[in-house]
């Protein structure tokens, strides 16, 4: 009689156990889905974050002369870049500055030459990536010169933006897009787009399937906000990249 008595009830919480065991994963399942649907959001937005990164900047009173190109080149060290690209020099003589304004900047394991300036140049030591241009034109009393990068998964985007000044892209990896009232535009890696006349909306984008990293050249009046909200119309039809 005991070893049957204890036989039940061993067997009795073995299933008060197992029964216990049921109902925890019921109520926990339900509460695992809703914490999963709260935390989606915020882990979906960290995924797709589109990062810009100031990665080198000048300030000048003037522009060079003439219509005006971004002139990309790659050198085997930040020095030498540095080295090869001499001075932007205010000469209080001639009232005016000397050389050609230039930035240096290492990007995804390259060193970069930023050079604005006439079409056709080249600077010594340096292997020419990509021009872009003509700049559109920009009178303001004082100038920023920038180049930032871009990078971001796919579906990464910027918010909807304008520039007091003209923004221009060097694609390194990956497709990168941009949204405009004159429609939708795609680059692909080693290609180029030429910016736009100041105060334009527009919205960045990861317009591809890979990582994005992109070099983006600025002229912009130095004496407004770099970047402010702004407000995009519907997209006429998508334009195919464009080669540089």
């Amino acid at each position: 009689m005991m070893g049957h008595s204890f036989g039940s009830t061993r067997t009795s919480l073995v299933w008060t156990t197992v029964n216990r065991l049921l109902f925890a994963a019921q109520v926990a399942t339900p509460v695992i889905c809703v914490a999963g649907l709260l935390l989606s959001p915020s882990t979906a937005a960290a995924e797709v974050q589109y990062v810009v990164k100031p990665v080198a900047e000048m300030k000048v009173k003037q522009l060079p002369k003439g219509p005006l190109y971004w002139r990309i080149e790659n050198f085997p060290t930040l020095e030498r870049a540095k080295a090869a690209a001499g001075e932007y020099r205010w000469n209080p003589d001639t009232v005016s500055y000397e050389g050609l304004p230039s930035l240096t900047a290492e990007v995804a394991g390259r060193v970069w030459l930023f050079t604005l300036g006439p079409q056709g140049g080249a600077t010594p030591g340096g292997t020419k990536v990509a021009e872009i241009g003509p700049v559109p034109s920009l009178f303001a009393s004082e100038y920023l010169l920038r180049v930032n990068q871009g990078s971001g998964p796919p579906e990464a985007k910027t918010p909807v933006h304008s520039h007091p000044g003209s923004e221009a892209f060097y694609v390194v990896a990956g497709e990168l897009g941009q949204r405009t009232p004159d429609g939708v535009s795609y680059v692909k890696a080693g290609h180029t787009m030429n910016g736009h006349t100041g105060g334009m909306p527009m919205q960045v984008f990861n317009g591809g399937t890979t990582e994005l990293t992109a070099l983006i050249m600025f002229v912009v009046d130095a004496t407004k906000p770099f970047s402010v909200p702004a407000v995009l119309p519907v997209s006429k039809t998508s334009q195919s990249p464009t080669g540089g």
